[in-house]
């Protein structure tokens, strides 16, 4: 996989932190606390990261995250506002220049039955046919 410099955080015992220069930019992004504090967002979000680039369960996050219920809390409840979403637009409009950019998350599963498709035994065969 190739990363930009500038997008990847810092691993530090195999596990991913977002630096402070990459939290300032999100800052903007996130939405405002009403009343009682967040927890540390540098934490959670790292968290969250490090989950999804694994893809690993919730309950699996190593402990210097925090409680995995925190984190998947935060996911689930910025997924529903829209606060990722608004993340990328906004980085991806901080760019300045227009790429295109295509991810193909295609999976394919063969039914059982694909190998009796082929030709069948005694039938004419390519090099008989020519």
């Amino acid at each position: 996989m190739i990363q930009a410099p500038e997008l990847t955080g810092v691993m530090m015992s195999n596990l991913f932190w977002l630096t402070e220069e990459q939290m300032e930019r999100l800052k903007p992004f996130f939405p405002r606390s009403h009343g009682k504090p967040r927890v540390d967002d540098r934490r959670v979000l790292s968290g969250i990261v490090f989950i999804n680039r694994n893809d690993l369960r919730w309950c699996d996050a190593p402990r210097e995250y925090g409680s995995p219920k925190a984190l998947h809390n935060r996911w689930k409840r910025w997924v529903d506002m829209g606060v990722f979403a608004r993340i990328m637009e906004g980085l991806a409009f901080e760019g300045g220049e227009e790429k295109v950019v295509m991810i193909d998350a295609t999976y394919l599963k063969t039914h059982r039955t694909a190998s009796s498709l082929r030709a069948e035994k005694g039938g004419p065969t390519t090099s008989a046919a020519a």
